[in-house]
């Protein structure tokens, strides 16, 4: 399995990538194997403050509906145009063009304080 050592990742299996105080979101290569086929992404958080571990939306996979949970503080501002239209982006590319959301984050430390990848390899191994 591949965990970019760039990003930073949850217990939760979300990952994050930050530029300045705008984070992306997305869920992990082993998140989306663990689903399966996903058909449907929901974020209807838009605009809302929210912390960290919040339910931010909801990814809807042929056989079940997982939450996504805010990996840190913040406002959602943007959710990817292009699931809409293919959620599969999150099966094929889950760090790349598979990506679900940005993000203004509260507190940009919060993002270094989640686990790097090899402890996140730790946890799913």
């Amino acid at each position: 399995m591949n965990f970019p050592a760039n990003l930073r990742y949850t217990k939760d299996h979300e990952w994050v990538s930050l530029e300045g105080d705008i984070a992306t979101i997305g869920i992990t290569e082993f998140a989306q194997g663990e689903l399966g086929d996903i058909v449907y992404v929901e974020v209807d958080t838009i605009g809302k403050p929210l912390e960290a571990g919040d339910v931010f939306g909801t990814v809807e996979a042929v056989k079940t509906v997982s939450d996504l949970f805010l990996p840190v503080s913040g406002s959602v501002t943007e959710l990817n145009p292009a699931l809409a239209g293919a959620p599969e982006l999150v099966n094929t590319d889950p760090y790349g063009e598979g990506w679900m959301v940005k993000m203004k984050v509260s507190n940009t430390l919060d993002v270094e304080a989640l686990l790097d990848a090899a402890a996140y390899e730790a946890v799913v191994a």
